[in-house]
């Protein structure tokens, strides 16, 4: 059976179990297929160059027993302290990707992004292979990202940047590039955005589980006493072929990464 017949399977399986919690079911059914091929993993403490290239000059990246721990730069709102880390492999089909995230700031303002199958807009000097022009990201302005790269954008664990209250979370979805000469804000958002989750609390370790299919994104997030699972449509969207991932984080944001999972489905 391929993916296809998979997600058809689905709309005819416990119809009235469907009908009271379709993502649920949908995400489990995704989740468990053995067509899964694992293609990236990652322990977290073992050298991080020979998986990850970084972007951003200011950044620090640490191995140690308990993760990868990723330190933004330490000056608020400023594009030099930006900082994303890529993977050097690149991820073609339906994607599968498992990760466990501790937050180590403190933060009420400022984003954490996963950038999905990220690829350049392919004109010059803005090629598929973003490898190719990360000369043009040592500052990694958030514009050079959202204008030149076809990707799709989940934040989590952020924050609005005048934001004061560390309950204001949201978790929310784009998709680059922006529609030249349109707002960022409006014309990248897909809906619905998810606000004040009670998730992503200081020093508590969460295991991430993203699904992306041609049709829709899953993000189930399970912690120590919470487990919530959140989804969008992307049927409206152009599907996103192939390309890296990466873990974005705004100036002042840190953040411990271990066993990263990646599969795919052709």
């Amino acid at each position: 059976m391929n993916l296809t017949q998979l997600l058809i399977s689905i709309f005819f399986l416990s119809g009235s179990i469907l009908a009271q919690n379709p993502d649920n079911k949908e995400f489990d059914i995704l989740n468990q297929s053995k067509q899964w091929q694992l293609q990236f993993k990652d322990s977290g403490t073992k050298d991080w160059q020979s998986k990850w290239f970084l972007d951003g000059l200011e950044a620090t990246i640490k191995n140690t027993k308990a993760g990868m721990l990723f330190n933004a730069g330490t000056k608020a709102g400023t594009d030099t302290d930006h900082a994303v880390l890529w993977t050097k492999n690149s991820f073609k089909g339906n994607v599968k990707m498992e990760f466990s995230f501790n937050r180590k700031d403190t933060e009420t303002k400022w984003a954490i992004i996963l950038y999905l199958q990220a690829t350049g807009t392919g004109l010059a000097p803005y090629v598929e292979d973003i490898s190719k022009w990360n000369n043009l990201r040592t500052i990694p302005a958030m514009k050079t990202y959202f204008t030149n790269m076809k990707t799709l954008h989940i934040s989590y664990a952020s924050f609005e940047n005048d934001n004061t209250d560390s309950k204001n979370d949201y978790i929310r979805v784009r998709q680059y590039p922006v529609i030249i000469g349109q707002n960022f804000n409006t014309t990248t958002e897909i809906p619905n955005p998810y606000f004040e989750t009670e998730l992503f609390k200081t020093d508590e370790t969460y295991k991430i589980t993203l699904i992306k299919t041609k049709a829709k994104l899953y993000f189930k997030v399970a912690g120590k006493n919470s487990s919530k699972l959140f989804s969008w449509d992307l049927s409206k969207k152009p599907e996103l072929l192939e390309g890296r991932i990466g873990f974005r984080q705004m100036a002042t944001r840190s953040a411990l990464y271990k066993d990263i999972l990646i599969y795919t489905i052709n």
